[in-house]
């Protein structure tokens, strides 16, 4: 009852977000029952039913990293003092926070499970004209327990994964770091000498932001993407290795492409908060003005937020690109369920990159008031903010691009 009064009294843009990872998880549902329809309307052919399943799970992990991503920017999941004063601690936040995030997903199993029914002719009405219900073999009685255990995965995986990315660090229960909130201090603002004691944390004298310390993960993401490179490479020079077969009629290539193409995305996700990082350290190299400084040390404090979301999406970019470049000049159909994983993927990825966005705002609020309280003008946090994303998109979209053409290559021999 408590998470569904704090869901029920949240902010606008919080309400939003949870209705974003409803309807993905609503079109991930969607997805796994109409791979229940295929299997009954082909008992022969198990082989096509388990394939489809498993390409299921790229949306699948798209909905939970959304999921999470909202989960983190939840203000309800924040500890304050006046929640812990009533009993409601980290831990119990935590919960609160995968109980929320399991209402979310079970809402959108539970709209995938309506649209399933009703494509089948099941519900009043048979939208078009019918031409589902063949596909979903609409004259086999569904199997209810094994839809309903394919709708409670998403939920499940979810919910968990929240909980994980939530739980606290620290023998006391908070978690260091967590959104960028800052330690009280002793002082106020009112006394001139004391002005410099009252900034919050990242902010030290010159209007510079402190930098924040390095992320880990680049000798293990260079050594994923090498590798996925290198798999792909030797899986396209065997000629005889047994094709995996892409989703939408796609012709597809050897199972060791997609081998490593999964590493080499793994890869992106991993190296993404250091590249993130590199490019504010490049930023602020060479005696760099107030601009740069800012904008430097302020993506080097936003390279953990931000750097795995965009890695994120390089991963899906190059990994579009790849499966569509051998038909370039060739007439290629998507089937609906195919268009409606890709859109989902994509758009999960998409979204979670501006969830980190928006996350990485609230955490520097505090610093942006505190310079503006200090006199510094609208136009330099303006053009700082410009300079990091020219900055990260004049890395991470090379980057995308050497990918996207390295994993592409096996697929046009």
């Amino acid at each position: 009852m408590l998470a569904l009064r704090l869901a029920r009294g949240a902010r606008p843009q919080v309400q939003l977000c949870r209705l974003l990872v409803a309807a993905a998880s609503a079109g991930s549902g969607l997805l796994l029952l109409c791979t229940l329809g295929y299997a009954l309307a082909h008992p022969d052919a198990p082989a096509g039913s388990v394939l489809r399943l498993v390409w299921c799970a790229v949306p699948m992990a798209a909905t939970v990293y959304l999921a999470v991503a909202v989960a983190r920017t939840d203000p309800g999941t924040r500890p304050r003092s006046g929640l812990a004063a009533i009993g409601l601690g980290p831990v119990r936040l935590m919960a609160l926070s995968a109980v929320t995030t399991a209402l979310s997903t079970g809402l959108g199993s539970l709209l995938a499970l309506l649209a399933f029914l009703h494509l089948r002719g099941d519900l009043p009405g048979v939208p078009f004209d019918g031409a589902a219900a063949g596909f979903l073999a609409a004259d086999v009685p569904l199997p209810l327990p094994a839809a309903l255990t394919l709708l409670t995965l998403v939920p499940l995986a979810a919910s968990a994964a929240s909980a994980l990315a939530l739980r606290p660090k620290d023998a006391g229960g908070h978690r260091a770091g967590h959104r960028g909130e800052a330690p009280a201090r002793p002082g106020g603002d009112d006394a001139p000498e004391d002005r410099a004691a009252a900034l919050p944390d990242g902010v030290v004298s010159g209007l510079a932001p402190a930098a924040g310390p390095a992320p880990g993960g680049l000798p293990w993401g260079v050594a994923a993407i090498a590798a996925g490179l290198a798999v792909e490479a030797h899986a396209s020079g065997s000629g005889g290795a047994p094709r995996f077969p892409l989703p939408g009629g796609v012709a597809g290539g050897p199972a060791g492409v997609l081998l490593g193409w999964a590493l080499t995305a793994l890869g992106l996700a991993l190296v993404g908060p250091a590249l993130a990082y590199l490019c504010g350290r490049l930023l602020e190299a060479a005696r760099p003005g107030a601009v740069r400084l800012l904008a430097g040390r302020g993506l080097q404090r936003e390279a953990a937020r931000i750097g795995r979301p965009l890695g994120v999406v390089c991963a899906v970019a190059s990994g579009a690109y790849a499966m569509t470049a051998p038909y370039v000049g060739a007439r290629l159909s998507f089937g609906p369920l195919t268009t409606l994983g890709a859109l989902l993927v994509a758009g999960c990825a998409l979204t979670t990159l501006v969830t980190a966005a928006i996350e990485a705002r609230q955490a520097r609020a505090e610093t942006v008031a505190a310079l503006v309280r200090l006199g510094a003008p609208a136009t330099l946090l303006r053009g700082a903010a410009f300079l990091r994303a020219g900055a990260l998109a004049l890395v991470f979209v090379p980057l995308t691009w050497m990918v996207a053409e390295l994993a592409a290559m096996p697929l046009r021999g």
